[in-house]
């Protein structure tokens, strides 16, 4: 293989990496995949575990999906990608009862739902059944990993100021009371909120702002009529 090709693979796996990462993470921008990440975010270890889940099945579900996309049907893809995300989830899911069966009775229904999970299913048919096994293989590690950090980080706040601890540590004094609802169904749509809030006023305040259609600014309902009377114009000029 020439350089120039190794280069150039090495970029696309990077690229794919960092896209699932940062540039479209699952749970922040996105927003994908809100039923497992609100419901089973109440401790940083949950959110971890069911992200690294994830990922794994991810990961493996893409390099099939991508190996078999010249074979399967155009019209029976769907079903075909259903049928191989629940082999591996039924497998992951083996192996968690046997080696991990704390955390699979944490995570308890939310692993068997993977197998509807959205991001597993987007990307099955929106990279992996159109690209190669390489690319493929590191867009799921890179979906999973942006997933599993949005997972933890918010496990992690969620514990630290709902129940004033960590990884079964204490971290906040006695003295000072844990805000209990943070740790309840509530507390997560709330912990969620600020990390997108300040996400978002990261990217504005680093220039990535919104773009801006020419004219109407994006508020289209505003200036329907301004569009509708330039476009007037446009055709009376032309004729």
């Amino acid at each position: 293989m020439s350089n120039e090709k190794k280069s150039n693979i090495f970029s696309v796996c990077f690229e794919r990496l960092f896209n699932g990462i940062i540039k479209e993470n699952p749970t922040f921008v996105m927003m994908l995949g809100m039923c497992p990440t609100l419901a089973v975010t109440t401790s940083c270890i949950n959110g971890i575990g069911m992200g690294l889940t994830t990922t794994v099945v991810l990961a493996l579900s893409n390099v099939f999906i991508s190996m078999l996309r010249k074979i399967i049907p155009n019209k029976a893809r769907v079903p075909a990608f259903i049928v191989v995300v629940a082999s591996f989830v039924t497998m992951v899911q083996f192996l968690l009862e046997a080696y991990l069966p704390s955390l699979n009775a944490s995570l308890g229904i939310y692993i068997p739902l993977i197998v509807v999970n959205c991001i597993i299913l987007g990307r099955a048919e929106s990279y992996a059944s159109k690209n190669a096994v390489i690319p493929s293989l590191f867009d799921g590690i890179g979906m999973g990993l942006g997933f599993t950090l949005g997972l933890g980080s918010l496990g992690a706040l969620r514990e630290i100021i709902g129940a004033g601890k960590i990884f079964g540590i204490n971290i906040i004094p006695d003295a000072i009371e844990p805000i209990r609802i943070i740790g309840s169904a509530p507390g997560a749509f709330f912990v969620l909120a600020c990390l997108v809030a300040i996400q978002n006023k990261i990217k504005l305040s680093s220039g990535k702002k919104p773009k801006e259609e020419a004219g109407c600014n994006g508020n289209c309902a505003a200036c329907q009529s301004v569009c509708e009377s330039k476009s007037d114009d446009t055709v009376k000029e032309e004729e």
